[in-house]
């Protein structure tokens, strides 16, 4: 009896979203980002839902219901849809640039040349100050291509901050 050797299948083309899989080592956020966006969600949705629940109350007309119902549907998908995403943050720092990962449906790869970057910007909202969290912006002569990165320990967020600014002067083209 002799073995027959299959071929492997074929993996097809690389994902242009996954470059460096072996090379790249993805930091990602805090998860408290999570209880940051969800208060956010939760602050937009209380006027919609007090005005519906309050036409409803005061009107009992069924469309204020079928209204309040969808908004509420709309809530729970959203709570889903965040959870995820900050699950999909994420950044790794390279030799010569930044990348900055995010996005579910549409994904998105940002690749910041530390030579490019014009200045980095680092701030915390109230929210996000309450779950002792900061934000790293990174500016470019193009802003377009400008990135962030949110859900950052102020202490995280110091520290990247600063390294990218040496990188940037070292680079004598950029900040």
């Amino acid at each position: 009896m002799t073995e027959e050797t299959v071929p492997a299948p074929d993996p097809g083309p690389p994902d242009p979203l996954a470059p460096w899989p072996d090379t790249v080592r993805w930091q990602r956020v805090s998860r408290d980002l999570i209880w940051v966006e969800l208060l956010r969600l939760a602050i937009g949705m209380a006027v919609p839902l007090v005005g519906l629940a309050a036409g409803w109350a005061l009107t009992g007309h069924g469309l204020f219901g079928v209204g309040l119902v969808a908004v509420l549907l709309l809530g729970g998908w959203r709570v889903v849809a965040i959870v995820r995403a900050v699950g999909a943050w994420g950044y790794a720092e390279r030799s010569d640039d930044l990348l900055v990962r995010h996005g579910l449906l549409v994904r998105r790869l940002s690749i910041v040349p530390y030579s490019r970057m014009q200045f980095v910007d680092v701030s915390a909202g109230p929210l996000e100050r309450a779950f002792d969290l900061a934000t790293v912006q990174l500016h470019t002569a193009a802003a377009a291509s400008d990135a962030r990165v949110p859900g950052l320990r102020p202490a995280e967020a110091a520290r990247l901050r600063d390294r990218l600014t040496a990188l940037g002067e070292d680079r004598a083209e950029g900040l």
